[in-house]
């Protein structure tokens, strides 16, 4: 009988892909989180099953390494659906070890969790006694090759028994895409004849590791750049305009729209980057480079399937003199440079509470330098990205974005945090009732943070629907929160913390900053719910814009 359990194997194959596996202990894998731990694996407890995955997800955005999370079956699997969808949606690689009905099967209280995952979107890698090994490495390079999330499932009965001896290859090496010439060809020519060229990168482009080969195409093209949300700051330079979409500004936008080719490279062009079919003109010549299959929005003229960074490469040494570009980024420096930027905010408001604008202003001055942000989803979600210094893209952690869900935050903030560099402070952005939601999971973060900043924009309400159908006069009773002490929540967990109802207030924050920032901090910001985000006016104008083409 080989020494290793089923368990144990599973345990050993994810030992060489991954250092970190985040879950909730339960009957289907508390023998997985033993042979986890005999193999080395560091282990980080959370208290919701949903943190699980969400942590693990959060913890490849902000690193770039795989991570598991590990739950039980039946409840503590189910518990985990909402943070397993958002991980497929964003496409982000991540394995949910699980328990699963036993092979003789299903006890009454079994669900069929691998139809519950197909529905999500996502595939259920079974092991068995023979197999163990070679299922789980199939299951992770699958994850690895699509970039998405993945079910391991270990069956009740086969847990604790020996499993077979396997000789496994070796990993094998991702195979490099080819580059089309001809496509790039005819790129080279498009950018090479344009007279106000663009490019806007995303969060491909970040993964490809093309900010400098992009750069410096930018560079020898006059071109003026940009990003997604997801790849803020990759194209930061000479020419650079910020974020396209509602988190940037008007005059930034204006610029966009003014370009008559666009070389869109990494991005899917989803609607709030193309402010709902605004951000770019009618006329424009659109260039995608991806290693999608086809293109990802109908506005794309020229699609090329092939590696960004390689082919930003190739592009550049393509370019040779001076191009019918030169004055354009002299003259978009001229315009920025006169050109409204984000709204400053009041420093009183009719309420009496802040305006996040304000607030968001001076905490980006209070805030560490070296930092990484987690985002949870909700109406505050542009505050950061147009505030706040975020110098690179894997700094800004969007979750709840793909699947328009709230809550994930501060499970999302446990896995970023085991991910940071030892130096850099972790910072939560979170809205009320998103925190209520993810709230067991603060003495998550409280225990597994070195440094860690938690930012409550705290409205009383959920403030998105507020803005939304309060507007329209619709009743506003389900949307109200009454209005918590986290301050006190969080000193009862063992975080420091401080209500902020003034920005004077922020010198308590400032305090715990200046003598070492060790812990975990809470800051319960009071703000107003009068103040629309831009984002959200613009996705309401485009929705009532829909409604109206079709009542029409």
């Amino acid at each position: 009988m080989t020494s290793l359990t089923v368990s144990g194997r599973v345990a050993e194959v994810l030992s060489s892909y991954v250092s970190d596996v985040f879950g909730v202990m339960g009957n289907g894998n508390v023998y997985f989180l033993d042979a986890a731990e005999k193999q080395g694996l560091r282990f980080t407890p959370v208290r919701h099953e949903g943190a699980a995955i969400a942590a693990a997800d959060a913890y490849c955005r902000t690193s770039g390494r795989l991570a598991a999370g590990t739950t039980t079956y039946g409840p503590g699997y189910t518990n985990a659906l909402t943070a397993l969808a958002e991980a497929v949606q964003a496409q982000i690689p991540v394995v949910l070890v699980t328990g699963d009905a036993p092979t003789s099967g299903p006890r009454p209280w079994d669900v069929d969790q691998a139809a519950i995952a197909a529905g999500l979107g996502t595939a259920t890698f079974t092991v068995t006694r023979d197999a163990a090994g070679a299922v789980t490495r199939q299951a992770v390079e699958y994850a690895l090759t699509r970039r998405t999330a993945v079910v391991l499932a270990i069956p009740y009965d086969l847990a604790a028994l020996g499993a077979a001896d396997e000789e496994l290859p070796e990993p094998s090496a991702p195979k490099a895409m080819d580059d089309v010439d001809g496509g790039l060809g005819q790129v080279a020519r498009l950018l090479a004849g344009a007279r106000r060229p663009l490019i806007l990168a995303g969060r491909g482009a970040h993964l490809a590791g093309a900010g400098l080969e992009l750069r410096e195409l930018a560079d020898r093209l006059g071109a003026l750049t940009a990003g997604t949300a997801l790849a803020l700051n990759l194209l930061n330079g000479e020419g650079y305009l910020g974020v396209a979409g509602g988190f940037g500004t008007d005059t930034a936008a204006g610029l966009m729209g003014e370009a008559d080719v666009v070389l869109v490279a990494g991005a899917s062009l989803s609607p709030f980057t193309m402010r709902f079919g605004h951000l770019l003109n009618p006329d424009a010549t659109v260039i995608q480079i991806d290693t999608a299959v086809e293109p990802t929005h109908p506005r794309v003229d020229v699609f090329v399937q092939a590696d960004v960074k390689a082919a930003a490469s190739r592009l550049s040494s393509s370019v040779d003199g001076e191009t019918a570009a030169a004055a354009w980024r002299a003259e978009a420096s001229r315009r920025l440079a006169v050109g409204a930027g984000h709204a400053a905010g009041f420093s009183e408001t009719a309420d009496g509470r802040l305006d996040p604008r304000a607030l968001a202003s001076a905490l980006d001055a209070v805030l560490p330098e070296r930092r990484t942000v987690v985002q949870d989803g909700g109406h505050f979600i542009g505050w950061a990205p147009m505030y706040w210094n975020i110098p690179r893209p894997q700094d800004l952690v969007m979750v709840g974005t793909a699947y328009q869900t709230i809550g994930l935050g501060l499970a999302s903030a446990v896995g970023a945090a085991r991910a940071v560099e030892d130096d850099r402070t972790l910072v939560l952005a979170s809205g009320d009732g998103g925190f209520l939601m993810g709230l067991s999971d603060l003495e998550s973060l409280i225990g597994a943070a070195r440094s860690a900043i938690v930012v409550i924009y705290n409205d009383a309400a959920y403030g998105a629907e507020i803005h939304q159908y309060g507007s329209q006069g619709l009743t506003e009773r389900p949307m109200l929160i009454p209005e918590v002490d986290f301050s006190g929540v969080a000193r009862a967990l063992g975080a420091e913390s401080a209500v902020i109802r003034s920005l004077s207030d922020l010198a308590a924050l400032q305090e715990w900053i200046d003598v070492g920032a060790k812990g975990t901090f809470v800051a319960d910001c009071r703000i107003t719910s009068t103040v629309r985000a831009p984002w959200l006016t613009e996705w309401m104008n485009a929705t009532r814009a829909a409604k109206a083409a079709v009542a029409g």
